[in-house]
């Protein structure tokens, strides 16, 4: 098994990969981040910081894989548009971008035309590599038709960067505000964007990109699928239980991805609460034959 060290280890190495990276938004997101050492800190900073990672986390993970790409649950029209605002605040493009792509992947997981499998490249382009070339920036409308009736999800993917301006404009404005009213907090509306929208983003970026990286490298198979899905605890830590991606590539329809309660799946607890208060509903599950086979497979390993 491979380590956890060698994940990023062709990381810069050929010219195309170093060109890409300078001329991409998202290496000046990288850079903006020096900015939180000469903004301060400020434990206003730090709560909003992990404000906006575990909301947009969530939207992520919930919104634009469980729901926008598997259609995993059933919620209503203004939720769904929520979803989509703030999941696209995390500068990952729109939600039918995102889908069309994921769903993609699923179609050939690590097969040649996947177009982020670090089995058939390497663990930079399957960790953000792909996401920097702009030959996969278009649509595939023919995947995500069922998103293309409402026009508003067309309209934000159209206009992605609004969702990131208002996040921006919001943090800046919360920042000069508490800096007016209580100047002893230490903060300021520049601060509450270095910390609320840069840093939190690029912390983002990373821990969901590992899903496409580290859980097709490092990690146990549940399941023999086709493909090089693994489950692996601490990413699914860390995205709310996106790391259980063996269990998810065995059955994709499911809105739960850790099938047993040690499987720590924050996503699907916060899921379960959300069609508690009826704002979802329909929530799928993976079925008891599934269970029955992850039985089996357990028994002749």
């Amino acid at each position: 098994m491979k380590s956890v060290g060698n994940i990023l280890k062709h990381a810069l190495q050929d010219e195309d990969n170093r060109l890409l990276m300078a001329s991409s938004p998202i290496f000046l997101m990288h850079v903006a981040c020096v900015g939180v050492f000469f903004t301060g800190f400020s434990w206003v900073a730090l709560a909003v910081f992990l404000f906006t990672y575990v909301v947009r986390v969530f939207a992520l993970t919930a919104g634009f894989h469980r729901y926008f790409s598997h259609r995993a649950f059933k919620t209503s029209r203004i939720f769904q548009f929520v979803l989509a605002w703030v999941g696209t605040s995390a500068a990952q493009m729109g939600p039918m971008w995102w889908a069309a792509n994921h769903r993609h992947h699923h179609q050939h997981s690590d097969k040649e035309a996947d177009i982020h499998s670090p089995v058939v490249r390497n663990a930079f382009w399957a960790h953000i590599g792909w996401v920097l070339c702009r030959a996969y920036h278009t649509i595939q409308q023919e995947r995500v038709r069922y998103l293309s009736k409402f026009p508003e999800l067309r309209f934000i993917d159209r206009f992605h960067i609004l969702p990131v301006l208002s996040l921006i404009a919001a943090l800046y404005g919360m920042g000069a505000g508490l800096n007016a009213l209580y100047p002893e907090w230490g903060t300021s509306g520049l601060q509450l964007v270095m910390w609320g929208f840069f840093l939190s983003t690029v912390l983002v970026y990373h821990v969901t990109f590992c899903v496409n990286s580290v859980t097709h490298i490092v990690g146990q198979k549940r399941f023999d699928t086709d493909d090089e899905s693994r489950n692996s605890w601490w990413v699914a830590l860390l995205t709310f239980g996106e790391g259980w991606h063996n269990n998810h590539h065995r059955y994709p329809l499911s809105a739960r991805q850790g099938m047993y309660w040690w499987e720590l799946d924050l996503t699907y607890y916060l899921l379960k609460c959300l069609e508690a208060v009826g704002l979802i509903w329909d929530v799928k599950v993976y079925p008891k034959s599934i269970y029955r086979e992850a039985q089996k497979q357990g028994e002749t390993k």
